[in-house]
């Protein structure tokens, strides 16, 4: 497991340098085990070839011994022995080094107390002769000239270093003014990072750095929104609040005291309600409170919602219900799966029927519906309100807007706010048209169909 404070000191720079670094070692390296191996290669057969003339000159030579032809005894001295056909020895150039006799014509490489020797025999009239050469003279030589071929790359490190260096510097300066364009960044100035002139492999970075700042500038502008809203909103129910406590002070009788209570009463009501509301939006916003996503029963959660507001359908007078089995309904004790947040789905029918409820006459009905196409599942909320014109349609999701024909009806105008932001969150779209047409008018139908869902894992 890796150190993170090791981690947090790491540095592109210093990886990169010592990466090249440790490369460039390398091929030095191999770049001069690979010179030595060719200049031991090409020494061999020079050297090969210097034996083979050696031994030919060497025949029908008179010979004395301990005079080698064309050199000098020393340790590196060719050795020069001749034999007759009756393996007699007749010339020996360095009697001091004897080596065995080899028979068998051509080059061989034979080991002795005095290391490696390079021995080529060769049959000339009655002579065997044989020129030998210790093997380190080679190497030296092989090694001599490489160092000499791999001597200038070396000297040429240091300058290569140099220019690495400022390479480096100067590749990194995009990431250098990417992190001073980010630090000039505050909540309050989220603009763009500009795109233009910057590496191919930085881009990628800064496209999803402007992808986040644009989503923080738009959760910021919602969130200004929202609260200045919401002390729009909450400024009129808390002024007529205060004014209610103030007469309800200067109340004289029981019975006035009385009236200013109960107005003072249906003033906290409207404002808890709002406050309820607004914190409901609050909660609901994408991004604010991600929940994870599971496998939700919307019949079960329709059956609960129900429940919860029957009592308010009672006290108004309002027939609440699911709506009996029709072509695409779900039938009874079906499941009717939706992969979502439960709490949000659950809000989302509760203001649905809520309102519903609160715009729906007294006699009136509401008919909660969920519905199963083709594995999607869909829920439907129709009432025997007066409903609302096509032409708000498009309005009625605002926040805070209300409809003209619900003017008489107290609420906060955050209800289908609210829904369409649950229904955003999990891929849904919502559709207005009539509901249950009654006295009150031709009502109102809300429908929502989710996607389907991914298949259950087995």
């Amino acid at each position: 497991m890796s150190d993170p404070a090791a981690s947090a000191t790491r540095s592109i720079r210093r990886e990169l340098i010592g990466r090249l670094a440790l490369g460039l070692l390398v091929a030095i390296v191999i770049a001069a085990v690979a010179t030595y191996l060719r200049a031991r290669d090409e020494a061999n057969a020079l050297f090969d070839y210097q034996l083979a003339q050696m031994a030919s000159s060497v025949t029908g030579m008179p010979l004395a011994p301990g005079a080698p032809p064309g050199g000098r005894p020393g340790a590196n001295a060719l050795v020069v022995e001749v034999w007759n056909r009756d393996g007699v020895e007749v010339y020996l150039s360095q009697p001091q080094r004897r080596l065995p006799q080899y028979g068998q014509p051509g080059f061989n490489t034979v080991a002795t107390d005095t290391g490696e020797w390079r021995v080529f025999s060769m049959l000339a009239g009655d002579q065997v002769v044989q020129v030998a050469q210790p093997m380190n003279v080679r190497r030296e030589l092989a090694a001599s000239m490489a160092l000499r071929t791999i001597l200038p790359l070396i000297a040429v490190v240091p300058f290569l270093a140099v220019f690495v260096w400022f390479g480096i510097a100067k590749s990194l300066r995009p990431l250098e003014r990417l992190a001073d364009a980010v630090g000039r960044r505050s909540p309050g100035i989220l603009a763009p990072l500009a795109e233009s002139g910057l590496p191919r492999e930085v881009q990628p970075v800064v496209h999803a750095l402007n992808g986040l700042l644009a989503r923080l500038d738009t959760a910021q502008g919602a969130q200004r929104a929202f609260i200045a809203d919401a002390a729009h909103e909450l400024r009129t129910p808390l002024t007529a609040i205060h004014l209610q406590t103030q007469l309800a002070e200067r109340a004289r009788t029981d019975d006035e005291r009385r009236a200013a209570l109960a107005e003072l009463r249906a003033g906290l009501d409207r404002a808890i309600h709002l406050v309820t509301q607004l914190l409901t939006l609050a909660r609901e916003e994408p991004g604010v409170a991600e929940r994870p996503l599971a496998r939700v029963d919307m019949a079960e959660i329709a059956r609960g919602v129900i429940a919860d507001h029957v009592a308010q359908a009672a006290v108004r007078g309002v027939d609440l219900g699911l709506a009996a089995a029709q072509p695409g309904n779900a039938e009874d004790g079906e499941i009717v799966a939706v992969t979502g947040d439960a709490a949000g789905l659950r809000t989302l029918l509760s203001n649905l029927v809520d309102n519903a409820v609160r715009y729906t006459p007294a006699g009136g009905r509401v008919d909660v519906a969920i519905t199963n196409e083709d594995g999607a599942a869909g829920l439907s909320v129709r009432d025997s309100g007066p409903g609302i014109p096509a032409s708000e349609h498009a309005r009625v999701f605002d926040r805070f807007y209300r409809a003209q024909a619900a003017a008489e009806v107290s609420g906060s105008g955050l209800g289908l706010a609210i829904v369409k932001s649950i229904a955003d969150r999990h891929g849904a779209q919502i559709a207005l048209g009539p509901g249950i047409a009654g006295t009150a008018g031709p009502g109102l139908g809300v429908t929502v169909r989710f996607p389907a869902p991914p298949p259950a894992s087995s």
